[in-house]
């Protein structure tokens, strides 16, 4: 039998911290797509989710110094109780059970979007002095997820085959990303991330901030790897979005909507496909499958905009092909 050995020592520190206290400790996130987990620890004291988090693999200094930034701006990041950095343990404020997935529906999606999308506003706002850029280079590593683990691991497929359609495509994606005005961006701003609490929302794994494009984290949003939503809905939420945008200091570097759209809608192309490689990493490398169900809805989300993007209708009908 395996010893786990990590979860051993969160026990200790636990101990540590809540001495005598007679308390539980169980899983609060059954799968994580990183290699950190989260419990829920619960007592006398109330209830607290603590990160582990080994320190070789997932460092905990981001996500304490964004959080602080986040709270200091006024928004709901959880406050930092306990820590312990070298061993990669945080207790943190519990935003409790209600993700943002689960509390969705058709008729909830206006007042809950309302509200993440004045967040991410307010975001948008923040200093990014600091964060790491999400430049050309990082752009192409991302790309190449989708090339190397989806195209070559998880289809068998011989990725060099395909750079006629994907090196145009990236570049199209490339200077979409560029061009647009570069701000704070969370960069996994989607319904697993946001909790449903006081006050709304609750923003949680946003250790991997950067400086990037306007629309980066609207589109993770609003074409979710996890939901989609007719192609009218979201539509009509970004131009709500966008007319709040206009009247914020980042009005005057806005381009027209049907521009501000095509910046979104390209956005999103780069997202899915990064995510699709992620999902087929998490696969092979993690031993993580359950994300590949949501391989289906993200190729939808690049189905859709195929039309309007020659390179990445090549692309999709070069992989039909080959299956």
């Amino acid at each position: 039998m395996l010893v786990d050995s990590r979860r051993l020592a969160l026990q200790e520190w636990i101990t540590e911290l809540f001495g005598s206290e007679s308390v539980v400790l169980e899983t609060a996130s059954a799968e994580d797509a990183s290699f950190r987990r989260y419990f829920r620890v619960t007592g006398a004291a109330g209830s607290h989710v603590v990160m582990d988090a080994p320190p070789d693999r997932e460092p905990c200094e981001p996500f304490i110094k964004i959080s602080e930034q986040l709270r200091a701006g006024g928004l709901h990041a959880p406050e930092v109780r306990a820590r312990d950095t070298a061993r990669g343990f945080l207790l943190l404020e519990d935003f409790g059970h209600r993700a943002y997935l689960d509390e969705l529906t058709k008729d909830s999606a206006d007042g809950l979007y309302r509200d993440a999308l004045l967040a991410l506003r307010s975001m948008g706002g923040l200093s990014t002095a600091g964060l790491p850029a999400f430049d050309r280079t990082m752009i192409q590593s991302e790309m190449a997820l989708f090339r190397d683990w989806y195209l070559g691991r998880q289809l068998g497929l011989e990725p060099a085959a395909v750079d006629f359609c994907l090196q145009p495509l990236a570049e199209t994606l490339i200077n979409n990303a560029l061009e647009q005005p570069q701000i704070w961006v969370h960069r996994d701003y989607h319904s697993r991330n946001l909790m449903v609490c006081e006050p709304n929302p609750g923003i949680i794994d946003f250790q991997d901030a950067v400086t990037g494009p306007l629309t980066y984290d609207l589109v993770s949003l609003l074409k979710d790897c996890y939901i989609r939503w007719p192609r009218q809905r979201v539509v009509g939420w970004v131009a709500d979005h966008f007319d709040q945008l206009k009247r914020t200091e980042l009005g005057g570097a806005l381009p027209d909507f049907e521009q501000f759209l095509r910046w979104f809608d390209l956005m999103g192309v780069q997202r899915h496909m990064k995510a699709i490689g992620i999902f087929a990493r998490l696969n092979h490398r993690d031993g993580k499958p359950g994300y590949l169900n949501d391989i289906p809805r993200c190729f939808e989300y690049l189905a859709e905009q195929a039309p309007e993007c020659q390179p990445l209708a090549q692309l999709l009908g070069w992989i039909e092909q080959s299956q």
